[in-house]
């Protein structure tokens, strides 16, 4: 069975070996902090890199926000990541570069193995899947589904603009990304994303802009590298109050007028039906998940 949607606006990147990241991590205000393993850390430093997660951990979670560790993708590397990674404290990790199901499925098993010897509940560690290879891609519906473990998935960036010899832009990755999202949705994890430029720090208007425009789209959540994003991210996948209050407002309004055997209702101008109440429903849920 698939476990509950976290409640994640902002994840923000923290290299696991940068003391002077790791020291602010917690005062952020990011929902998640992502300890990264993997492109921040230089091959040479991998090793020291899985020697500091036992002591950052409990530092940049603090404050209350969910640690996540992003491992490396070949299989040398990941599975001495797992072992390192998976502890109390640890949310979840995240898997780049996936190829399949099969791939989350073979990892999932690592980490099970790894909570049964640490007497941690199998199944505790969740996947953010991040999928960044062309020959993944006709099989985002199978990789989102894959294991219960799934929170979110991620398509785009970097790596898939790289291989696609395209440009990171918005509109290149716009289709995948579209794609992925569906994915997520029919799997009932959260779509990561935005459709701004994930590193842009000269223009945060603009940077602002790309999170309206995927949360318009049905993105729920996003990634970033730098602190200036994080409130950005909270602001634009979050819920504003006045949209708190006017969802709160048209749920009751319709469920007067269900008690009255209707099915629609005008409501500040506008004819509701079922469609629109669960979108508000959902809204107030995503709003309560916060203020817990």
């Amino acid at each position: 069975m698939k476990r509950p949607q976290p409640a994640w606006r902002s994840l923000l990147f923290v290299p696991v070996t940068a003391e002077r990241f790791i020291a602010k991590a917690h005062t952020r205000g990011a929902d998640s902090i992502i300890l990264d393993l993997e492109d921040s850390i230089l091959p040479a430093h991998k090793a020291v890199a899985r020697s500091a997660l036992a002591a950052a951990v409990p530092r940049v979670g603090q404050a209350g926000s969910d640690v996540v560790v992003r491992i490396n993708r070949p299989l040398n590397l990941a599975v001495h990541d797992i072992v390192a990674a998976v502890m109390p404290g640890v949310a979840a990790l995240m898997l780049p570069k996936l190829m399949g199901p099969e791939h989350v499925r073979l990892l999932s098993e690592v980490v099970a193995e790894c909570e049964a010897r640490k007497r941690m509940e199998i199944g505790s560690t969740r996947f953010i899947g991040l999928v960044e290879t062309p020959a993944a891609l006709p099989q985002l519906f199978a990789i989102a589904a894959a294991d219960p473990r799934m929170a979110a998935m991620s398509v785009g960036g970097e790596d898939l603009a790289t291989e696609l010899g395209a440009d990171p832009s918005p509109d290149a990755m716009y289709a995948f990304a579209m794609q992925g999202l569906a994915a997520s949705k029919a799997a009932g994890i959260l779509p990561m994303g935005s459709m701004g430029h994930f590193a842009q720090l000269d223009n945060l208007d603009a940077y602002r802009d790309g999170l309206r425009r995927g949360r318009r789209l049905g993105f729920a959540t996003a990634s970033c590298i730098h602190p200036s994003h994080v409130p950005i991210i909270n602001e634009e996948y979050g819920v504003a109050p006045e949209d708190e209050d006017r969802a709160r407002r048209l749920v009751e309004a319709f469920e007067a007028a269900a008690a009255d055997g209707l099915g629609a209702v005008a409501f500040e101008g506008s004819m509701i039906d079922l469609p629109v109440v669960e979108r508000a429903r959902r809204l107030l849920d995503r709003a309560a998940a916060w203020s817990r």
